[in-house]
């Protein structure tokens, strides 16, 4: 599977008029399934879907202020102020390189690295990818509404060190995250009460500091995605569990994306923040540890891609194109498996 971005930017134009909600309160994931059928090299099937998905977006709101680059600060997490945010980005972008813009606020903003879902990440991951295969006006303009999406809906989760806390692998920190007693779990519909729920669960705070930091970026996010589509195999067994853990599994492979982009230090938080979103979700949801024995499922990664593609639905299709992309950098049968949970659980969006 070859990538092709040569309608990406057609893509883009069509969105661009539209902001970051869909008519139903949920996130816009058109940018990131168009970036994802580019790179899964499906450009064909990329308008089909936007025109299906197209009803569900709503306008970009109208800017209220504009943001200070020195007081930046204030205006995170505000949602109402999306078309600020971007268009601080737009500002930003024009007076510096792509890069330094993405390493500078991939720096400030991970901590948030959990925000609406993971969506902000995913979407700034999605961004910078395509970018890095071709830099162009409309493909800046997408990473300036990436990144505005991510800190508009700024949202941290609760940190703190604990004596004897003693970082581990990741396949040994996952057993030392502390999952949420039903009873005490607060859900109001959305992942991010959830999330926010966590606040009130105090022992869940340290376990930022489980994972043991390594001195290879790629092996690290490679030993992630791999955890967390195994937590997904585990714990994925109806619509919301599905769609819960699926952004485990593309929240950490945005972050791959954007690695290279940036220097050692904001490396290293990413992947710590990146560890401390996916054992979030783990926490707030989950009911088992993950699969160690997993059967691979007998389609081909082509198979299941084709699969995902007519299926429709934006998770099997950025979840499809995630896992056989990390498949193919160090294969593990999680991900494979991962899609066709997925294809299974999700209902279908195109028929």
């Amino acid at each position: 599977m070859k990538p092709d971005y040569e309608r990406f930017d057609e893509l883009l134009h069509v969105i661009a008029p539209y902001g970051p909600d869909l008519r139903n309160g949920n996130t816009n994931h058109a940018p990131m399934a168009i970036e994802a059928l580019c790179a899964l090299g499906r450009p064909d099937a990329a308008l089909p879907w936007l025109e299906h998905y197209r009803p569900e977006l709503l306008p970009m709101p109208a800017r209220r202020e504009r943001i200070a680059a020195a007081d930046w600060q204030a205006a995170l997490g505000r949602t109402e102020r999306a078309a600020d945010w971007s268009e601080l980005f737009r500002e930003e972008l024009a007076n510096a390189s792509w890069r330094a813009v993405v390493d500078r606020w991939v720096g400030r903003l991970a901590p948030a690295l959990c925000a609406s879902a993971a969506h902000g990440v995913i979407r700034v991951g999605h961004a910078v990818r395509a970018l890095a295969h071709g830099e162009t006006p409309e493909r800046i303009r997408e990473l300036a509404d990436a990144f505005g999406s991510w800190a508009f809906a700024y949202q941290v989760l609760p940190t703190a060190t604990a004596p004897g806390v003693r970082a581990l692998p990741a396949r040994q920190a996952i057993v030392r995250v502390p999952i949420v007693p039903p009873e005490r779990r607060r859900f109001s519909g959305t992942i991010v009460s959830a999330l926010e729920g966590l606040d009130a669960f105090p022992e869940f705070a340290p376990a930022i500091e489980l994972l043991e930091l390594g001195p290879d970026p790629a092996a690290q996010l490679a030993d992630l995605t791999e955890l967390f589509a195994r937590v997904y195999l585990a714990n994925a067994h109806d619509l919301l569990t599905c769609i819960v853990f699926v952004h485990g599994v593309t929240g950490v492979t945005a972050l791959g994306h954007l690695l290279p982009h940036l220097s050692p230090a904001h490396q290293r938080a990413g992947m710590r923040f990146a560890w401390q979103t996916g054992a979030a979700l783990y926490a707030a949801f989950g009911r088992a540890l993950p699969a160690d024995a997993v059967d691979p499922p007998k389609s081909s990664p082509e198979e299941l891609v084709e699969r995902a593609v007519a299926h429709g639905d934006e998770h099997a299709i950025k979840l499809a194109e995630a896992c056989v992309a990390r498949n193919a950098i160090r294969p593990h049968p999680a991900y494979l498996a991962a899609i066709e949970s997925a294809l299974q659980l999700l209902p279908a969006a195109l028929h």
